[in-house]
């Protein structure tokens, strides 16, 4: 059990942490765009798919991201 904790599988652990923060991150940004959102209009059922989309892809990046630098931080020698 002890190979899997090794700096062979980085990207394992990499993958698993950026889909454990996927889904409360993208829940954090969707709320904060439909904040915004209201502030200025009040959103539509299309205004709110487009922020939901706009959600997901941006905390896939940044969950992607954040993930493979503590991964390489983490595991480093």
């Amino acid at each position: 059990m002890e190979i899997v904790f090794t700096k062979d599988y980085v990207y394992l652990w990499a993958l698993a942490m950026a889909m454990a923060l996927f889904f409360p991150v993208r829940k954090l940004i969707f709320v904060l765009y439909m904040r915004r959102a209201q502030k200025l209009v009040d959103p539509d059922e299309a205004e709110t798919r487009r922020l939901q989309r706009r959600a997901g892809v941006t905390s896939a990046l940044l969950c992607f991201v954040f993930s493979m630098l503590y991964s390489h931080y983490l595991f480093r020698s």
